[in-house]
């Protein structure tokens, strides 16, 4: 297929790349020149990069990126036609991506929200799992182009219910990770062995995918950012947005954001969201890893 891909940071450039290493036709475009993706053209605006694609893919930083690549100057509703398909792995708000879609499909252009989970060594390795918003024939068109990027996709719904999904799987994670940090802070301050702990963990009912994947990273003090802490605070105010509008309330996810706002004010947001565990043991006076690290 031909595809415009837009957006090349830390998970769209392994996105792009395994798409054109299955033989589509991929051009693209970040706002940040010098990237590049093997296999790849190089348009110099988005509207550029649509020219003649069947697909234009997005997977960029926030709401108002996607708003301005769609609609701002040298946006790809320039160059929208008839039957062509957008589809947004960006995580944003779900109000607004149904309000995006509204405005294209008045060109004939149809819009699946498909954000995803898997981190950086997922979209490396072309094992991401898709979760999708949009008509179930549409999404049965870019199944090739998903088979290129991940192993699973699941629809949600209808446009929109992709990236409502997307926040409660980030509210999730979120809150496991912080009841993770706030235990071995805790038992590190008792006298506990953290990896010891982690043992346990792994043993019994309280075992999930957030402390098999962060564990040992954090064991060997390593915050080199998988999902950068600043992304995840952005998806947790996303995620508290989309709440108030619908009226829920998140008391538990209200605390988490006060710590992930602590932790940028502490200079951190660029490493992994792992590193909000820093704050924790800041305030215990203690530091969690292993005797090895």
């Amino acid at each position: 297929m031909r595809v415009a891909f837009l957006g090349l940071g830390i998970m769209g450039q392994a996105m792009a790349t395994n798409l054109a290493k299955a033989g589509h036709e991929v051009t693209v475009w970040n706002r940040t020149p010098g990237k590049l993706v093997e296999g790849a053209g190089i348009a110099p605006t988005p509207a550029a990069s649509a020219q003649g694609a069947e697909v234009v893919w997005l997977c960029v930083s926030d709401t108002a990126a996607v708003e301005q690549i769609l609609f701002g100057t040298d946006g790809i509703d320039q160059s929208l036609t008839d039957g062509m398909i957008i589809a947004d792995s960006s995580t944003i708000s779900p109000s607004a991506t149904v309000k995006f879609a509204e405005r294209v499909r008045a060109k004939g252009v149809a819009y699946v929200d498909a954000p995803m989970t898997g981190s950086k060594i997922g979209a490396a390795n072309g094992t991401l799992i898709f979760m999708v918003g949009g008509d179930a024939a549409i999404i049965d068109r870019l199944n090739p182009l998903f088979a290129a990027m991940g192993k699973k996709i699941f629809r949600m719904g209808e446009t929109g219910k992709g990236q409502a999904t997307k926040l409660a799987m980030n509210l999730q994670i979120a809150l496991i990770f912080e009841g993770f940090a706030e235990a071995l802070t805790l038992a590190t301050k008792l006298g506990v062995d953290p990896k010891q702990l982690l043992s346990l963990i792994d043993a019994t009912m309280v075992r999930s995918g957030v402390v098999d994947y962060k564990g040992p990273f954090i064991l060997q003090r390593d915050f080199t950012p998988n999902f950068p802490l600043r992304l995840m605070h952005k998806d947790i105010l996303l995620t508290l947005e989309a709440a108030k509008e619908a009226r829920v309330k998140l008391p538990a996810l209200e605390t988490v954001e006060e710590i992930y706002e602590m932790a940028t004010e502490d200079g951190h947001r660029d490493l992994d969201y792992a590193a909000t565990l820093t704050l924790l043991e800041k305030w215990a006076g203690i530091q969690v890893k292993s005797e090895a690290a």
